[in-house]
């Protein structure tokens, strides 16, 4: 009925339910039990010690079976209302999870059923994932005799459908796993399949097509939906070690003869592919269902789309994650007993979860309450060990990392203990008991291979008490969960809990650049540097001295008083535009194996390589993961795919416009980093516009240029005192500046239609008769006169056409560049939306050449030129460009993104295109 406007009602209405459902569920010995733990989750969450996945914070405390919305009594509708929400929504409970596993049958009814209910968890803004080699391949037949098209032909339809249904309704595209098996024969098509559309989209760039993200290059090529991985059987890589074959099985049936591959090849074409756009990673099969916890249940052939979460087919997880900073003293040593009480409360909370949450599909509700499976976490990890001053590539570091993930993972098993000893254990516990306290036995061994010269006395007792504890208790009550622990990449909550670092990653960069909602940077330094320089011995002065070099050069390297044996601990994952180091992509690996042993489920992490990196180094980076025993690894080379939104050097062609033009390089980049502004002749044509808004009189006059689009405006209010006159007054000259430097007006109406403040009411305008504001009044005038057909007035010029192929053929350059006096003009140029806006400029300056309009007039290689003039280039571009130049931009804020697994993450707004 409202919207909530605090983080008290946010919180509380997420808290108070879960604590309602507890209570209701008789998790509670009394209701005053039940108040507590509601008194413990608040305050976890309201002072940002943990947070649950973005699906529980949308969704839970909405809607509610006792017609109660927001988990208290501030909030009632009707039981009529409440019948017709639930009914519109096809479920009682809220959706709580974020990460789903799909299975899919060899059967045409089964594969086109797969391709609707993802659709619908696209639709709803969830992951997930399905591993395909159920399905026969292409060298088998069919049973009327027919040959099948293979399981790549459908995952084409998949791809499609995850094209057009963008995740949640929101631009972000969908977050979709698939997964085959390497001994599944169509293996090596699955392998290159991504390689072959990433060339093709090369081609298509190198033919003067859009190869931004989300351009006319990538747009026509199959597969940019989903990622990619390869389920790796021990038997496999140490074939491909051995350098001996490898048979391929046939699915229906296995006297069937199937390709016979040399195992070598086809791990160095999976590297290659892994070089060239990022696909496919890979999955270690056999390891990952070594630690499976029911294995008589069916083994585990899939994960969600960011690798973390890994269970049996048609399953669910809702993940939470703990800001470990949270727990760090301020003389360094780690709060134990306050962290096992967190755990222990928001195990509890996910508990309850899982049985007032709803699933899409009846086999994905029954596994849910069947195996009970949780996701918790953590962030911060990276922040925490540099406030330490221990490098993140570092023994020491590696050892504080295993025993805390010992902890948290050992405490939620014994609390899942504790639960069950009061409401049983999940309904397969039984036919999985023994395996299941086998794998207990190894995560209890596993403890005794961190060395103890390492890390704190009192960390290791705690993890080694924490698995005993949930051996014994799991071995007397049984365990309420199936899994309890993964490492998500913790995007969204990770903002929401103000982390340095996300998940288990280090931190990408020492500086920092936050949009503000207002408008306007505001930078940073990493809020851990000062404790870590404390903590290393550094005075006061030296400290702010430190901070200030810092902030100047967005580098701690060459900075005054540093010495040279501490630069490693502030290591980040990307060099510094100033800089030469950063974390070797072996110091990813070998953390991520620190932390596995101690994890129900996997890691969610990329690790990141330079853009020299090999192919053959991949290649051994995916052996090593392996001996290391990771579960599975996603790996992205910095600079790999052609998706460019900020290029650093020119096309051959538009190198000889430039020289042709006189310009230097230097003078091309200085106009790059440059904005400019397009300013109105002297003498320009205007119109004048009479309105009159709920009695408020005033004339709108508007600056045209020569092609009759406007490019100043002024505002005039008749009988209005010198506030509100001032007030149009300035308003409209910024509005002026905006058009003037390229700020689409179609981008500008957009911003300010529908503003409702008063005076609002009747207008004198038939074309709008009611008016939410002036501001709405004048922007929706705007529209209906620029933008739209039938307008006033339009553009004088033609919409222009496509670029063709480019050439190198000065002569046929348009008759416009020259190096005389001529003007360098264009009819018209494409901003970043697609609206077309005229341009004409001097050409007596350089950034008229950079336009987007002039280089669509001048260079046939247009699409790369507009991505270099049109980029954005706010501080936070700038500090991400030079690392991962080939990230696509955030639909949300237009930041930049970064890698993340095989998705990409926003690290202004937390936003994340297609991790769940």
């Amino acid at each position: 009925p409202a919207r909530e406007n605090s983080i008290r009602q946010l919180v509380h209405r997420v808290t108070r339910t879960i604590s309602d459902w507890g209570k209701e569920d008789g998790v509670f010995a009394s209701d005053a039990d039940a108040e507590r733990f509601y008194n413990d989750l608040t305050w976890l969450c309201v002072n940002q010690y943990g947070a649950f996945n973005s699906p529980v914070w949308f969704n839970v405390g909405l809607f509610h079976q006792n017609g109660v919305a927001g988990g208290g009594d501030q909030y009632h509708w009707s039981a009529e209302t409440e019948e017709a929400i639930q009914t519109s929504r096809g479920y009682e409970y809220p959706q709580a999870s974020a990460c789903f596993i799909q299975s899919v049958k060899d059967t045409m009814d089964d594969i086109m059923d797969l391709a609707k209910k993802e659709a619908m968890l696209c639709k709803h803004g969830s992951g997930t994932g399905t591993d395909m080699s159920t399905l026969r391949s292409s060298y088998e037949k069919l049973s009327g005799g027919g040959t099948p098209s293979g399981p790549l032909s459908f995952m084409r339809v998949y791809d499609q459908v995850a094209a057009v249904i963008k995740s949640g309704g929101k631009t972000r595209r969908a977050a979709k796993m698939q997964s085959l098996r390497c001994d599944h024969p169509d293996i090596e098509e699955f392998i290159t399949a991504k390689t072959v559309e990433e060339k093709k989209a090369w081609a298509l760039i190198e033919q003067g097509y859009d190869g931004s993200f989300g351009g006319e290059a990538y747009e026509s090529v199959m597969f940019q939906n989903a990622n990619f991985s390869i389920r790796l059987t021990d038997e496999f890589l140490q074939a491909a070690e051995d350098d001996a074959d490898w048979q391929t099985q046939a699915i229906t049936d296995s006297t069937d003869p199937m390709p016979k591959y040399k195992a070598r090849d086809l791990l160095n074409k999976i590297a290659v592919g892994t070089h060239i756009c990022g696909d496919p990673g890979v999955q270690y099969h056999t390891t990952i269902n070594e630690w499976h916890t029911c294995p008589e249940s069916g083994p585990i052939n899939a994960s969600n789309p960011c690798s973390e979460y890994m269970f049996v087919n048609d399953s669910a997880c809702n993940l939470a994650s703990l800001n470990l900073m949270k727990f760090r003293n301020a003389d360094g040593s780690f709060q134990i007993e306050r962290f096992r009480a967190a755990v222990r409360v928001f195990i509890i909370a996910q508990e309850i979860l899982i049985d007032h949450a709803s699933y899409p599909s009846p086999e994905i509700t029954k596994n849910s309450h069947d195996f009970r499976p949780l996701g918790l976490g953590y962030a911060n990890l990276g922040a925490l060990l540099m406030s330490l001053g221990l490098p993140y590539d570092s023994d020491e570091g590696r050892a504080l990392a295993g025993s805390i993930t010992a902890i948290m993972t050992g405490t939620a098993y014994a609390t899942s203990a504790e639960v069950a000893s009061r409401v049983g254990p999940f309904p397969e516990f039984y036919k999985n008991r023994e395996p299941m306290l086998n794998v207990m036995g190894k995560h209890r061994d596993a403890v005794e291979e961190i060395d103890a010269d390492l890390v704190s006395e009192e960390l290791l007792a705690a993890a080694r008490f924490s698995w005993d504890e949930a051996r014994e208790a799991g071995n007397r009550h049984g365990y309420r969960n199936a899994q309890v622990s993964v490492l998500a990449p913790t995007g969204t909550i990770g903002f929401m809990m103000d982390c340095d670092t996300t998940g288990v990653e280090p931190d990408i960069a020492l500086v920092k650049y936050k949009n503000l909602a207002g408008g306007g940077l505001f930078k940073i330094v990493n809020q851990t540097v000062p404790q870590a320089l404390e903590r290393l011995g550094y005075a006061t002065e030296q400290i702010a001295e430190l901070l200030t070099f810092i902030d100047e050069h967005d580098t701690i390297e060459g900075a005054p008083h540093l010495k040279e044996e501490h630069l490693p601990v502030f290591d980040c994952a990307f060099k510094a535009a100033q800089g030469s180091r950063c974390i070797h992509y072996m110091g990813h690996i070998r953390m991520m194996a620190a932390a596995q042993p101690f994890l129900s489920g996997a890691i969610s992490k990329t690790v990141n390589m330079p853009t020299e990196a090999t192919a053959e180094e991949i290649q051994q980076v995916y052996v090593e993961g392996w001996k290391l025993g990771v579960k599975a690894i996603a790996i992205y080379r910095d600079g790999s795919k052609r998706t460019q939104p900020l290029n650093t050097s020119m096309s051959e062609t538009e190198a000889e416009v430039v020289e042709a033009l006189g310009f230097t390089a230097e003078d091309v980049e200085k106009a790059k980093r440059s904005p400019h502004r397009r300013r109105l002749p002297a003498t320009r044509p205007s119109i004048t516009h009479k309105f009159d808004v709920a009695g408020h009189e005033g004339y709108i006059t508007i600056g045209l240029y020569d092609d009759g689009m406007p490019g100043e405006v002024f505002v005039s209010m008749a009988k209005e005192g010198s506030t509100v006159g001032g007030m149009m007054d300035v308003f409209a000259t910024g509005i002026s500046l905006c058009l003037q430097y390229g700020v689409p007006l179609k981008a500008l109406v957009k911003k300010f239609t529908h503003q409702r403040f008063e005076p609002s009411g009747m207008t004198s305008n038939r074309n709008i008769p009611f008016a939410k504001s002036i501001v709405d009044y004048i922007f929706r005038w705007l529209e209906q006169t620029f933008l739209e057909e039938g307008a006033e007035s339009k553009p004088k010029s033609k919409p222009a056409e496509t670029p063709g192929p480019a050439t190198k053929d000065k002569a046929a350059l348009p008759k416009s560049v020259s190096t005389g006096s001529e003007a360098v003009t264009d009819d018209l140029s494409s901003d970043t939306r697609g609206n077309q806006t005229p341009r004409t400029e001097s050409r007596g300056s350089v950034a008229a050449l950079l336009e987007p309009a002039t280089a669509m007039a001048t260079i046939a290689a247009a699409p790369r030129t507009n991505r270099m003039a049109q980029g954005r280039t706010d501080g936070l571009d700038q500090q991400f460009s030079h690392f991962q130049s080939d990230a696509p931009p955030c639909p949300g804020c237009g930041s930049i993104t970064v890698r993340n697994g095989n998705c990409y993450k926003c690290h202004n707004c937390g936003s994340s295109l297609g991790c769940s």
